[in-house]
């Protein structure tokens, strides 16, 4: 059985080209993974596997390797001496359209590497990243990466990561030099300086005194180090009155352990990873900081059959099995891989586990440990770890996986919802079975991918987090499913929202010789009240107040699930409806002629009548947008985002650019990044990732109203 304090979880999460793969690749050649670097541009990187990604240079799907570090530590310490500990590491795309990627890693690793460029400091990603780590309350580490480029500034990024994430950003360490005179750092609580040797590829590096310049900042950054660990535990805050140089190396260690697991305070360092400068002391500093499966609490779960019992499972081999699948994945060879984390008890391969969704017994006929792409198969897998199952029939992301006797259902992750769209069409009958089998291995594969038909065109309707999300959606399906579709232009994702509370009832009634269909329901209908949204429990509020038995409680049910169903089409445009109240009052029933058919479609038929009383309007999605920009393009792109109908909330100054921040709808985003381009001479960038649903202004949505009832005449 393996030590489980020697097991670290951790993913590697920031915005684009911060360097995430970069470090991860130094990583794995640091721990004798690999014999040679790979390079992103170079389309080399261990985790850029894919196609896709090895052309564009980003990373598309999250990738998780195994490892061992050697942790050179010296007797005394408070971690045992020479110890190897095994990692698992997930590198997560930096792009907000992959962000479902993020977030299910979020959902089930112990720490986070939250990586920032030192040249552009917390960018709009970086802060989606930050709030995902919150949301699942990952302890993490800031790495300040690219300290040789021009514009570098360590301590500012650590102001940033204080003011704009609101975080305890702590410098564990001081840069020496920066640009292209960066050489190493100053570790602040050894008080010793390291530099790497470029030679060796970084594997080897002097330990120095403190530079004579740089002694009196060390000693000020020192001394702020020791005072916010202090604070956090009351031993060290006496000493550090009566004397701040008695307090030791290894009970700093402890004491900034603690913190870090705490989300007390976020220990920040800084390094090169394309210069082979600071990776291996972050390693040490997840081995000394991040916790491992043990320092994490029990995961608390809930019993399938009664929602309200709280069920625990500590990170013990001994414990009943739980775990949980977090992505599947399509392999050309072996097939669907499940990818889980095992959070309590052993599982055998070839041995059968529970699935809670489907309450079926699945049978995991090998699991195995994966490097990117590639598979190594193991005998068993126990708590604390992550693998990947193969061989089961039907399994889902989000889904709990358990021991049968002991069945426990886990929290699921959050899934955002898609904002943009696509009409689809195979190019040749051949190509349509194929089509459907590739989308329904894709959507499996990513649950922020959804697809429907569209009822009056016929048109298969692929909805996706971005335009470049469903462009390498449709390239995999020629690539992987060959696949050939023609696609329409991208549409923007509108939703329907009621804005008025009515009533109405509504009588089903059909007669055609023999037994008849008959439903009589009296219901209000409206927006979801404001105290049920804040709970998160959803975004349909259905209230049951019949009383006397005007309509037997098994139709309830039924009722519910045709309100929710006619959701998906609402009555202005067309498009799904947001937010919404059913509460049923009264209603008769015949009890002959009554069944859960006829109250179904009573339901669907109400809504669509009440629905238009409802007062329904449109809501856009709105983009968070910001643009860096040099001086002289300022007014052109600020009056460029005005023509977009932007709300522009605000300006600062970033390494002599200016910083444009703003929230705009998406439907004036197409096409932005090139008329971007145009304006600025190619040298202004901008980022963008979905804010929130806003009511659209009236002249917009008689257009989409219009436009939407104008496909189905054409149809």
């Amino acid at each position: 059985m393996a030590d489980l304090r020697l097991q670290r979880n951790f993913g590697i999460a920031a915005h684009i080209d911060a360097g995430k793969t970069t470090t991860t690749e130094r990583i794995l050649r640091y721990t004798g993974m690999i014999h040679r670097t790979g390079e992103v541009h170079e389309g080399a990187a261990t985790t850029d596997w894919m196609e896709q990604e090895k052309e564009r240079g980003i990373t598309i799907t999250s990738a998780a390797v195994s490892c061992k570090w050697k942790f050179p530590t010296e007797k005394g310490k408070s971690i045992p001496e020479s110890k190897e500990y095994s990692f698992n590491i997930i590198d997560t795309p930096g792009h907000v359209d992959f962000t479902v990627e993020v977030e299910r890693s979020m959902r089930v690793l112990d720490g986070l590497i939250a990586l920032f460029s030192a040249v552009d400091g917390v960018e709009p990603q970086s802060e989606t990243v930050w709030r995902q780590a919150n949301r699942y309350r990952v302890p993490r580490i800031g790495f300040v990466n690219k300290m040789d480029r021009i514009g570098a500034d360590f301590l500012n990024v650590v102001k940033q990561v204080k003011e704009m994430l609101g975080a305890n950003a702590v410098p564990l360490q001081l840069p020496i030099g920066a640009e292209d005179n960066f050489k190493g750092v100053v570790d602040l609580i050894k008080m010793k300086g390291i530099v790497w040797h470029v030679e060796t590829e970084g594997m080897t590096f002097d330990e120095i005194d403190v530079p004579a310049e740089m002694l009196d900042e060390a000693n000020e950054w020192r001394a702020k180090l020791v005072e916010a660990v202090a604070e956090y535990d009351d031993t060290l805050m006496e000493k550090f009155f009566e004397d701040p140089n008695s307090i030791s190396e290894d009970e700093l260690h402890t004491a900034i352990r603690k913190a870090c697991i705490d989300l007390s305070i976020v220990p920040m360092m800084c390094g090169s990873s394309f210069k082979n400068k600071g990776v291996q002391t972050a390693l040490d500093a997840v081995c000394r900081y991040l916790p491992s499966p043990t320092d994490i609490d029990a995961i608390e779960g809930t019993d399938p059959d009664d929602a309200e019992k709280v069920l625990t499972r500590k990170p013990d081999a001994k414990e009943p099995f739980s775990a949980l699948a977090f992505k599947i994945m399509t392999d050309p060879f072996v097939g669907r891989l499940a990818f889980f984390r095992v959070y309590s008890g052993h599982l055998d391969a070839g041995s059968y586990v529970l699935n809670v969704r489907s309450g079926k017994n699945e049978r995991i006929s090998r699991i195995m440990k994966m490097f990117a792409n590639k598979q190594n198969p193991i005998d068993f897998i126990e708590a604390g770890d992550i693998g990947a199952a193969v061989g089961f029939k039907d399994i889902k992301t989000g889904d709990t996986l358990c021991d049968e006797k002991h069945p426990i259902v886990l929290e699921n992750m959050f899934i955002p919802e898609p904002v943009i769209a696509i009409a689809i069409e195979p190019k040749t009958q051949a190509d349509v079975d194929k089509m459907g089998m590739a989308i329904a291995k894709l959507v499996e594969e990513d649950p922020t991918l959804r697809v429907n038909t569209d009822e009056d065109t016929g048109q298969t309707i692929l909805r996706g987090m971005g335009e470049l999300h469903l462009e390498i959606i449709i390239d995999r399906m020629k690539r992987e499913f060959k696949v050939e579709v023609n696609q329409g232009a991208p549409q923007v994702a509108y939703k329907e929202a009621f804005t008025l509370k009515v009533e109405h009832r509504e009588v089903f009634k059909k007669q055609s010789g023999g037994r008849g269909k008959f439903a009589d329901i009296m219901f209000e209908i409206g927006p979801a009240d404001e105290e049920f949204l804040k709970e998160g429990k959803g975004n349909y509020q259905f209230i049951n107040d019949i009383f006397g038995g005007a309509i037997p409680r098994e139709f309830v049910p039924a009722i519910q699930k045709g309100f929710e169903a006619s959701m998906t089409t609402g009555p202005l445009a067309g498009f799904p409806v947001e937010n919404m109240r059913i509460r049923i009052f009264d209603g008769s029933f015949h009890a002959v002629d009554s069944d859960s058919m006829s109250f179904e479609l009573c339901a669907k038929s109400g809504f669509r009548e009440a629905g238009r009383k409802a007062k329904p309007i449109i809501l856009e999605p709105i983009m968070k947008v910001e643009v860096i920009t040099p001086d002289q393009y300022m007014g052109d792109v600020t009056g460029d985002l005005n023509r977009r109908r932007a709300m522009l909330e605000g300006m600062d100054t970033r390494n002599n650019a200016q910083v444009i921040k703003a929230k705009v709808p998406l439907s004036e985003m197409f096409g932005y990044v090139t008329q971007l381009r145009s304006l600025s001479s190619g040298r202004a960038s901008s980022t963008m990732e979905f804010s929130h649903y806003a009511q659209a202004p009236r002249n917009i949505e008689e257009e989409v109203v219009a436009k939407a009832k104008g496909n189905k005449v054409n149809a």
